[in-house]
């Protein structure tokens, strides 16, 4: 079916001028009509005519001379009649470029039911609680939201982050907070903070694409540390691995650990912990999922038994409220010189609307109320979803019951072709992060994750049961 392209009411002429001026009708220096003269001939506004006027001027054919009238310019711009130029070849990471295509929504195409990006779908987010507390933040300051905030965030929301993380028992120092564009950022710069390139740093293994991205960037090496199905984080095998390398730092999940869900126990944290300060490193906290827990009470963060300096904390609103919501905040512990120095360089200042926005939802509590509503929502997504994995997919596919967060992390059997299922997948509009994609070594790949951050859908169920029952026929 063919779409009209819009056309503004200036065109009736602006067409016209435009072809007369490049094929030499109107010669270079001629005057022009008048604007009042073409009101006339075309039965138009004023305001009209002299839109088209100055589109003319803007392409550079049509020039106006004060108290005399609008004339064609000397020399016409006729670069539309130029040879096209030759770029070059422009060269790109083909891994990165994939990855980052399974990890990210699709816009526009067929349509697909998505599982694969961990960022809450639109049913879920607030949005007109977000809408309407911008819109009031907008209408009270105005102008002011125009201007350079402070470099280390907004007082007033820096203190209602230091309040809210004092109630859950977490102790942050005002003089190390730092108000960020994001999680990735606050961990750019707790790993700038603490390491240069080469360093030796301890991740967890599966960990996320992104992590593993601002790790290469920063051209770290890596040891990875893996994540139990059932005890999580493996601490014994961080502390041999602190006594073979000089391990700078190691990067932690401890709450909802993404992409398994795993919690780990106030005891664990005090382990991982005590390993951190007999070998003198720093601990990376992402503190991502932490307000998203199912059961109980907030979980602790390690940073709540810490008294040494070593725990660099970070979070952001980006994964409670929307993804749009650019805005987190990093604890840097006695790192705080350097990382204020390298928050400064990356840009001055946060959104003062997302800052200002963020502000009343805490003020007012706003945000407590929509996460009690979204965990619970969550906690009932997660069930969904095992529900499906479960009766669906192939008889021995394991899948770990998350305890937070938005994520599942299931195992297909021994023996699945990972490439056919995936192809499947797309075939039938569902898509879900593959394993491989959480580690440098390539060690997951009969592995997925399911975000079960959107509403279950008729249509989104039927989908999964379809790719389950099509796995079934990908064993060899």
């Amino acid at each position: 079916m063919a779409h009209n392209t819009r056309k503004y009411k200036f065109e009736i002429f602006t067409d016209v001028f435009e072809q007369n001026i490049r094929k030499g009708v109107f010669r270079p220096g001629q005057k022009l009509p008048s604007v009042r003269e073409l009101k006339q001939q075309y039965q138009t506004s004023i305001s009209t005519i002299q839109s088209g006027y100055e589109y003319l001027i803007i392409r550079g054919l049509v020039e106006s001379i004060p108290k005399s009238g609008y004339y064609v310019v000397n020399k016409p711009d006729t670069a539309a009649h130029q040879p096209h130029a030759v770029h070059q070849p422009i060269a790109k990471d083909p891994v990165f470029t994939r990855n980052l295509e399974l990890i990210t929504s699709r816009r526009g195409g067929h349509r697909v039911s998505e599982f694969n990006v961990a960022a809450p779908g639109d049913l879920l987010i607030p949005q007109k609680l977000l809408l309407r507390t911008m819109q009031q933040v907008i209408r009270e300051q105005g102008a002011g939201l125009l201007r350079y905030y402070p470099p280390n965030g907004s007082p007033e929301l820096r203190d209602h982050i230091i309040q809210r993380a004092a109630v859950h028992k977490t102790a942050i120092n005002p003089d190390e907070l730092l108000i960020t564009d994001g999680a990735l950022q606050a961990l750019y710069i707790a790993l700038a903070s603490v390491c240069e390139a080469g360093d030796v740093i301890a991740v967890e293994s599966p960990c996320v694409f992104s992590v593993l991205e601002v790790i290469r960037v920063l051209n770290l090496k890596v040891v990875e540390v893996p994540v139990s199905p059932y005890a999580g984080f493996d601490i014994d095998f961080l502390r041999i691995a602190c006594r073979s390398n000089r391990i700078k730092a190691v990067l932690v999940t401890p709450n909802f650990h993404n992409p398994t869900g795993i919690l780990l126990s106030d005891e664990q944290k005090i382990a991982l912990l005590a390993v951190a300060r007999e070998f003198n490193v720093a601990v990376i906290e992402n503190d991502i999922y932490g307000d998203l827990h199912f059961h109980g009470t907030r979980p602790s963060t390690i940073r709540s038994f810490d008294d040494s300096g070593l725990v660099l904390t970070y979070t952001s609103y980006a994964k409670t409220l929307a993804s749009g919501i650019r805005l987190g905040w990093l604890a840097a512990g006695k790192f705080m010189q350097r990382a204020e120095q390298i928050r400064f360089a990356l840009g001055s200042t946060v959104s003062p609307l997302y800052q200002e926005t963020v502000n009343r939802l805490l003020a007012d509590h706003s945000y407590d109320r929509h996460v009690r509503a979204f965990r619970i929502q969550l906690a009932r997504n997660a069930h969904h979803a095992i529900q499906l994995i479960s009766e669906n997919f192939p008889e021995k596919t394991s899948i770990l019951t998350p305890a937070g967060g938005y994520n599942a992390w299931a195992q297909m059997p021994d023996g699945t072709d990972m490439d056919h299922f995936y192809k499947q997948c797309e075939q039938i509009g569902v898509r879900f992060t593959p394993g491989y994609t959480f580690s440098f070594s390539g060690a997951f790949d009969n592995c997925f994750r399911i975000v079960f951050a959107d509403k279950f859908s008729p249509e989104r169920i039927a989908v999964i049961r379809l790719a389950g029952q099509r796995s079934r026929s990908n064993l060899y």
